[in-house]
């Protein structure tokens, strides 16, 4: 049996299919974990969610800022939308709210203590413990599993507050919570989150750093993989930090990485859409 966590598959049936055929994926024997964002931008993200739900061992999802969006497109009363978004398909769909319901209680962090592998679609904020991230992320997991969901979903947008406190409460705790978990990608010294640059590390302003290279972070002692950020071309981060969104949607690839040994395996994504 193996364990593989894959990248940001954002609808993209087609190169999914590919890669389990790569990694010859049995699935009777093998695991598969979602980084998060498995639908949305893509042509087929209905195929995508349906696929996976029916596995036959229990897939690893951590939710991402697009599955998200989704949830919020079909329980909440929040008329956010984009022009690029491609969920047409999974609204109108028969077997539409069942699908949003199984989402909805899917995971925002996963940790595995035999593996000593966390997961999240985003990172872990620079100013929290491993014990302080599972305690935070079942806090988020709480409420959109509970009948209180839709309340959330509708305030869920929004860039503040952008800086951790014990005090904050309510809807703001949750929104802090949920953007660190789904959209976070650089930060200030201080740990303050910054939502207004996501391209690459070399372009960044300088008073910004990636999450995981701000300065004092607390440690995690676990292998932390992660998605959301394509611009990192699934660079080698180090040793224990694993950023597995190759750009799929965007040309790029779909990657999956074996989390008993680390070793990777991807194949070319979607044709560009430059």
């Amino acid at each position: 049996m193996a364990d593989y966590a894959i990248g940001d598959i954002q609808g993209c049936y087609d190169p999914l299919m590919r890669l389990l055929e790569h990694i010859q994926f049995d699935d009777q024997a093998d695991r598969l974990w979602f980084v998060g964002d498995l639908v949305n931008r893509g042509p087929q993200s209905l195929d995508v969610l349906r696929f996976i739900k029916q596995l036959p061992l229990t897939p690893r999802i951590t939710l991402g800022n697009h599955d998200l969006h989704l949830l919020s497109r079909l329980f909440s009363e929040a008329t956010w939308t984009n022009e690029d978004d491609t969920l047409h398909d999974i609204e109108q769909a028969p077997d539409a709210h069942e699908l949003g319901h199984w989402l909805r209680k899917q995971h925002i962090l996963y940790y595995d203590k035999d593996l000593n592998v966390v997961m999240s679609h985003a990172g872990i904020v620079p100013v929290w413990t491993l014990m302080q991230a599972q305690r935070f992320a079942k806090e988020l997991e709480d409420m959109l599993w509970s009948d209180d969901y839709h309340h959330f979903l509708t305030h869920m947008y929004g860039n503040e507050p952008d800086m951790w406190s014990n005090e904050l409460v309510g809807v703001e705790r949750l929104r802090y919570i949920c953007n660190s978990y789904t959209r976070m990608r650089f930060c200030k010294p201080s740990g303050r989150m910054a939502f207004n640059y996501k391209g690459t590390i070399a372009k960044a302003p300088a008073d910004l750093c990636p999450w995981f290279q701000t300065p004092g972070r607390i440690p995690i002692e676990a292998d932390i993989v992660f998605g959301h950020w394509a611009a990192l071309g699934g660079i080698a981060i180090d040793a224990k930090i694993h950023a597995i969104d190759t750009g799929c949607l965007w040309g790029g690839e779909l990657t999956a990485l074996r989390l008993q040994d680390k070793m990777r395996y991807s194949v070319p994504g979607m044709v560009s859409k430059a």
